[in-house]
């Protein structure tokens, strides 16, 4: 009989391939490493994920779901899309310097040869939201012929240097952030 799986127990297994990921980096994040921070065993862990590239693909795919809700939450839509991308924005940042494990965590998996080509095109819900924006904030700018990819990735660029200082840093942390706004929205609508 196949043993029951627990949301709880897979969700610590997530949460502690963060911070293994984060502290250990990704090419010395062992899967007894894992399991062992999370308090199971290494069998317990192949339970919830068959192999380690299943793992770190559940966890960037995650790790983006979760970052997505938190800058998404409570956009104003009644306001002017420059207002609901800087609460984007401003919400996006807050959950870096909140989960520093997870942010870096998450860098380290943009880039890694064991994403899937799925999960990198995994859009979430709330993703579309941001997309829909960074469209309608663009549609006269300077790229508006560029393609989204490009544009996300150059926005995206800003946020991930913004982040990492901010964790490094967070002294003055609300002023360079919004300096850092400015410059995203400069790129999106001139």
């Amino acid at each position: 009989m196949p043993r029951q799986r627990s949301d709880e127990k897979r969700t610590a297994l997530l949460e502690s391939a963060a911070r293994v990921i984060s502290r250990q980096g990704l090419a010395s994040a062992a899967t007894s490493a894992i399991a062992k921070d999370a308090g199971v065993s290494t069998g317990s862990l192949f339970v919830y994920f068959e192999s380690k590239t299943v793992l770190l693909n559940a966890l960037y795919v995650a790790l983006r779901s979760e970052m997505g809700a938190a800058a998404a939450a409570t956009l104003p839509t009644q306001e002017p899309v420059r207002a609901q991308i800087h609460l984007m924005w401003t919400q996006w940042l807050a959950w870096a310097v909140a989960h520093p494990d997870k942010r870096r965590a998450l860098a380290q998996l943009e880039v890694a040869e064991e994403i899937s080509p799925e999960s990198h095109l995994w859009v979430d819900p709330t993703q579309r939201v941001m997309a829909d924006l960074v469209e309608q904030a663009r549609a006269d700018g300077p790229l508006a012929a560029t393609p989204l990819s490009f544009v996300m990735a150059l926005t995206s660029a800003i946020a991930d240097t913004t982040m990492d200082a901010l964790i490094r840093d967070p002294a003055g942390g609300e002023e360079r952030a919004d300096a850092a706004f400015d410059a995203v929205w400069r790129v999106l609508a001139g």
